[in-house]
């Protein structure tokens, strides 16, 4: 197999392996793989993603094995943020002509965005979860019932009033097309308030343990479990609760979408069709190189040979679904999306609504200031992200977004 990545090796750490070619990557991501490469826990060699681009503590974009350890920072307080597709019987021409009235019962069916705690209720979660939420919910709860005795903080948490929610910044809904014109549904959400308690609590406890154990770490982020201590079997049993969570949160989510769309487009359709349901921000254990190893993606999916997975552009940019080709030189990942080439701050300075509807042209969405930091411009440029990763996956579909519904 060819070897299509950018081959470093920081002083005193492992190599980096970075799939970067024809893409921008900013000083301080480069920085922040090193630090990571440096860490005494860290198998093999660190892999960087197309879309890799600068996290807190780990960069975005990064795939870290590490050896009977885990570093919470890199997984991050997103836990199981992921994707989930599926394509429907419909085609284009099933579609309203007008598509204002779908985006706005996709946004009255699904909770989203949040409201400041001084404004009262939080628009991003249910009032009243329904049958469906309370049917998911009773799947994890005795799970989540026996973390909170452990670690009591994480009861007083948005849980299960956020199954089957949204969320906020990147996080959408979209419907789609794809090249022969058939309809897609296409979400992007994670473990919610409660995998963000979980994450933050563990990450403050991984950096006490650090104070003791770890003071040489490059970066205080960085700070991981190993097995053995005392938090570690918690935080597999935490990560891993919140995962299912995630990958049930979009489930729930998906179900109610579809019975949206069905209220708006009366034709009888079928949904689920080749569905997809992947992490991106999640640790597991995987076996490389011969190796039992915990595998952390941030910002990556696994792309095992023949394993489907989903990789979405910005709000204006075409999306994929992408087959695993397998390269171990990757540990069989491969990017979550475009990646950032601005901060937030940095896009709402730069670019104007103006801007924002240009970009956006042909796709039914918000228009507003309060997007701004999502435009299109604020991302890579997909094509070169996909360019960059030929070796990683082979694209089965290619999607154009015609509703979208930002969080």
């Amino acid at each position: 197999m060819d070897k299509n990545y950018n081959l470093s090796q920081p002083i005193g750490g492992v190599p980096i392996k970075a799939w970067t070619r024809g893409v921008p990557v900013e000083p301080m991501a480069l920085e922040q793989l090193a630090n990571a490469a440096k860490l005494p826990v860290v198998f093999k060699h660190v892999a960087a993603m197309p879309d890799v681009h600068v996290g807190i503590g780990a960069t975005v974009g990064s795939v870290i094995p590490t050896l009977k350890a885990i570093i919470p920072a890199a997984v991050g307080v997103d836990i199981g943020c992921g994707m989930m597709a599926c394509k429907t019987t419909l085609t284009a021409a099933d579609l309203p002509d007008n598509l204002g009235p779908l985006r706005s019962a996709i946004e009255r069916a699904v909770p989203h965005g949040s409201s400041p705690k001084h404004r009262g209720r939080d628009v991003g979660a249910w009032e009243n979860p329904p049958d469906l939420v309370d049917q998911a919910w009773a799947g994890l709860v005795d799970e989540f019932d026996a973390l909170c005795e452990l670690h009591p903080r994480l009861k007083n948490t948005n849980n299960r009033k956020h199954l089957g929610t949204l969320g906020t910044g990147n996080h959408f809904i979209e419907v789609c097309l794809d090249e022969a014109g058939a309809v897609w549904f296409m979400l992007h959400s994670g473990s919610r308030g409660v995998g963000n308690a979980i994450g933050t609590h563990f990450i403050e406890l991984a950096k006490k343990d650090a104070e003791q154990h770890q003071r040489n770490l490059p970066d205080k982020d960085l700070a991981y479990f190993e097995e053995g201590a005392q938090y570690f079997g918690d935080y597999v049993r935490g990560v891993s609760w919140a995962q299912r969570f995630a990958a049930k949160n979009r489930e729930v989510m998906m179900a109610n979408l579809i019975a949206t769309v069905r209220t708006v487009i009366t034709k009888p359709f079928e949904a689920h069709v080749e569905a997809v349901n992947c992490h991106h921000n999640y640790v597991q254990k995987e076996t490389h190189f011969g190796e039992d190893v915990f595998v952390t993606r941030k910002g990556a999916v696994s792309a095992k040979r023949g394993q489907l997975g989903i990789i979405p552009g910005s709000m204006g940019a075409r999306s994929f679904i992408v087959r695993g080709l397998g390269n171990p030189e990757s540990f069989d990942s491969c990017s979550h999306g475009a990646g950032r080439v601005m901060s937030r701050t940095q896009a709402k300075k730069k670019f104007t609504v103006a801007d924002q509807v240009k970009a956006t042209e042909g796709v039914e969405c918000r228009k507003d200031e309060d997007v701004i930091d999502e435009i299109p411009m604020a991302y890579k440029d997909i094509d070169a992200v996909m360019a960059a990763q030929a070796d990683l996956v082979e694209v089965v579909y290619t999607l154009k977004q015609v509703v979208c519904v930002k969080g």
